[in-house]
């Protein structure tokens, strides 16, 4: 038995934040200590990164409209100088550059929009994002030089003059603006950025910088914003799992991670921390709300290490760090792209630019949510049944405080405790769990039971002992009003609210395999459909045994005649849910392929030929046969798959001799030159894929060290082998392929190449000490498919 008391928490402090909107405008945005309101009400965003210019322009609405789909409601988004003026004095805003009219798409689908200035990025781009002519200054960049800053005044101008009229003051949708990035001992100079910044004509009502790695900031001036990887491919290539990145599977109040950006720093943590993230001073950060930027929405792959995150590691490191307090969710990337080629040279993270790691010349994929090509990746949907929750009890959460139990683990503990959190406001509040971690696997925790106490009233959930599976994560809902009754408390997890047909309506969800159980307080069960048992227990009905899925549904009613549904759904189609107001309605939508709604257009990416979709409430009773959900067919095409013809060209020759960067000590990638050896195949792209308008990816299963692609003389994609099939995206480079093949360029791996893999996904064989194999090449056509229910 476990036990917790919820405390009410004091309020926040509050007036001291040089940040928000006057509180006289109706739909203010502000912050507090705990949290940022908006409307008056307390306001979680949902945040996820994507970089406009390393994806084709003509695509961003789409993409756009697959992110909101994923629960995302607010896009943030680098400026990359370099990308924007490589050669000094001409400046391109043009094209897949165009800043403005991104965000203005942005708005268009209503989405917010966080601009991160810099002048300094980062974002595994050359010099961090500085333009040659600015790295080979000799100034003394990203400091208040003169020099420097005469720099930087134009270069905001620019950006500034891009996004006149897209300000909130101007109705637009920029609500916040990052100054700098990883910029630690210099609070000074991001004050002075913040100056310079409005003076060139930025206004928001937020303004933050990123605080790891201890990060001196000016008081009050700026929001701190954290992150947190489960894997990092900057650390070196030790067969293991980074130290810091266990510490996010824990519960906490810890926001800092010091290993961001810890291969970059030049000085140690200016706090007391060191480079594993342990000890430091946080004292300081109870002035701001938790919020974050870079929770990993995947990694990317570095020359030396080359992680695999799987959907769960995201979605068990996003749910901790909402169980330890998080306000704001905030993910890095959301949405991978692709690297540009600069008119002088490539434009990525390598160590010819003195950077610790070499990374792929173009791809940007990042295991992302939504892939390099938009690709829905599995972490899409488990991330989208976290934000669906936010979406509507976000406000909530945002306003309660985390209470740790007294035998919580720390993150240097072993695995024997289980870790569990709550947050409460001391009326109502939500209880979390987490038994999933990456690399370590967690051992099943048998006979759990809690006791709750809040506002007086002691409530033990479930009823009987249970089993914590390895792996589950969790959050359960406590006391959680539904209408006019109130839910106190379930052990299954918040899906979203909803009204059907003018009854409020809970949507939960199975989780961990746990048993379903709900307790309302001061209710009668009306009906359940499907198999249930209800007992009493004083003024508390207990409703068990249920049986969830989409035919799952508990009605009630509160003695003050109050009504209200509960649909209990399985973990498989909580996954498979989205929501949005189609077919004049506020409705889920239930599709096994990725679904996205746009107004009344429901539109279904890659599903089967014989695919149904489930909404509820269905457009009519009539035809549902006494089902919850109507079933509607999908009615496309279905996915089109054939083999690519590959021919031959060139076989590989002998691997090179592993070369490692004096100054990182960490593996460096092949050069142009060592290419000459690569293998070399080509593969005609058939007219019929030239000619349609669905995205049709070039499957490649490999095995090897680094592949490229070219289309003549131009590389248009490249991978670092790392375990996954190489997904290449055929629709941005039609035109190019209608004159030309595409040729790809494969080295093979040494068996003692200093390069960290996966252990699932490690060669067992080489051959010689070498490995190269190409087992298949794969067309597959992915259509989009506009559901037309009759």
């Amino acid at each position: 038995m476990y036990t917790i008391s919820a405390v009410a928490p004091e309020p926040p402090l509050d007036g001291h934040l040089h940040l928000g909107e006057p509180p006289d405008r109706p739909d203010a945005i502000a912050a507090n200590a705990r949290y940022l309101t908006r409307d008056g009400r307390p306001w979680m965003p949902v945040m996820g990164e994507f970089h406009y210019s390393r994806y084709p322009a003509e695509e961003w609405r789409e993409e756009l409209l697959k992110i909101r789909a994923g629960g995302i409601d607010t896009v943030a988004t680098y400026v990359f100088w370099i990308y924007h003026e490589e050669q000094r004095g001409s400046v391109d805003w043009t094209g897949d550059l165009d800043l403005r009219r991104f965000v203005g798409e942005c708005a268009g689908v209503g989405l917010d929009v966080i601009v991160r200035i810099g002048p300094w990025g980062h974002g595994e781009c050359r010099n961090g994002g500085f333009p040659d002519w600015v790295q080979h200054s000799g100034l003394r960049l990203r400091t208040d030089d003169p020099g420097y800053l005469a720099l930087v005044r134009p270069w905001y101008a620019q950006i500034a003059a891009q996004l006149t009229g897209l300000f909130r003051n101007a109705g637009g949708p920029i609500v916040g603006v990052q100054l700098e990035n990883e910029l630690y001992d210099q609070p000074g100079h991001l004050l002075t950025l913040k100056r310079l910044a409005k003076d060139a004509g930025f206004e928001a009502p937020l303004w933050t910088a990123t605080g790891w790695g201890h990060a001196q900031l000016p008081p009050d001036e700026v929001l701190p914003l954290f992150g947190g990887y489960s894997e990092a491919a900057w650390d070196s290539a030790h067969d293991g799992w980074p130290q810091q990145s266990r510490a996010h599977y824990f519960f906490g109040p810890g926001r800092d991670d010091d290993s961001i950006g810890a291969d970059l720093r030049a000085i140690p943590s200016v706090s007391g921390g060191d480079s594993s993230g342990a000890g430091g001073d946080e004292s300081h950060l109870v002035r701001y709300p938790f919020a974050t930027c870079e929770l990993g929405g995947g990694m990317y792959t570095s020359y030396h290490r080359r992680p695999v995150v799987q959907p769960a590691d995201i979605a068990a490191l996003a749910l901790v760090k909402l169980g330890s307090g998080s306000a704001w969710q905030g993910y890095y990337m959301y949405h991978g792209g692709s690297m540009r080629l600069g008119a002088l040279s490539t434009l990525q993270e390598s160590h010819a630019t003195g950077y610790p790691n070499d990374c792929p010349v173009v791809s940007y994929d990042f295991q992302a949510p939504l892939g390099e090509y938009g690709q829905f990746r599995d972490s899409w949907a488990w991330l989208r049944q976290q934000h669906l929750w936010l979406a509507d009890q976000g406000s909530a959460l945002a306003a309660m405080t985390l209470t740790m139990p007294d035998e919580a683990p720390s993150d240097t503990a072993d695995t024997s405790t289980l870790r569990w959190a709550l947050r409460a406001d001391g009326r109502r509040g939500y209880l979390f769990v987490n038994n999933h971690q990456p690399v370590e696997t967690l051992p099943d925790h048998h006979g759990v039971q809690f006791t709750v106490t809040m506002g007086g009233r002691e409530l033990v959930l479930p009823s009987a002992p249970v089993t914590v599976a390895a792996g589950a994560s969790f959050v359960w809902p406590l006391h959680q009003p539904v209408g006019g009754v109130t839910l106190v408390g379930a052990t299954a997890q918040p899906v979203c609210d909803l009204h059907a047909a003018g009854v409020a309506t809970a949507v939960l969800a199975q989780a961990g395999g746990v048993e379903v159980e709900l307790v309302f307080d001061g209710a009668e069960v009306a009906s359940v459909e499907g198999p249930g048992t209800v007992t009493t227990d004083g003024d508390l009905v207990r409703v068990s045994g249920l049986q969830p899925g989409t035919g799952c549904r508990v009605r009630i009613t509160g003695h003050d005649a109050g009504r209200a549904d509960i649909l209990v759904l399985d973990e498989r189609s909580a996954r498979q849910l989205t929501r949005g107001r189609c077919y004049g309605a506020d409705r889920l939508v239930l599709s096994a392929a990725p679904a996205v709604v746009d107004g009344d257009a429901v539109t279904v990416y890659g599903a089967a030929a014989d695919a149904d979709v489930l909404l509820y409430p269905p457009l009519s009773e009539a035809g549902t046969g006494g089902r919850l959900f109507g079933r509607y067919p999908v009615g496309g095409p279905g996915p089109v798959s054939a083999a690519a013809p590959v021919r031959l060209l060139a076989a590989e020759g002998p691997a090179r001799e592993p070369v490692v960067d004096p100054a990182s000590g960490n593996a460096s990638a092949p050069t142009d030159a060592d290419f000459d050896a690569a293998a070399v195949y080509e593969i005609d792209v058939p007219a019929e894929i030239l000619d349609g308008d669905d995205e049709t990816l070039l499957r490649i299963d490999w095995t090897g060290d680094v592949g490229r692609a070219y289309i003549g003389d131009t590389l248009v994609a490249d991978q670092f082998w790392y375990g996954p099939v190489w997904e290449i995206g055929l629709r941005r480079h039609r035109e190019a392929l209608r004159g030309a093949a595409l040729r790809l360029r494969l080295l093979p791996m040494r068996k003692d190449a200093p390069v960290y893999l996966s252990p699932h996904v490690r060669p067992s064989d080489y051959p010689a000490g070498q490995v190269l194999q190409l087992r298949s090449a794969t067309f597959v056509t992915v259509p989009r498919t506009v559901v037309e229910p009759a």
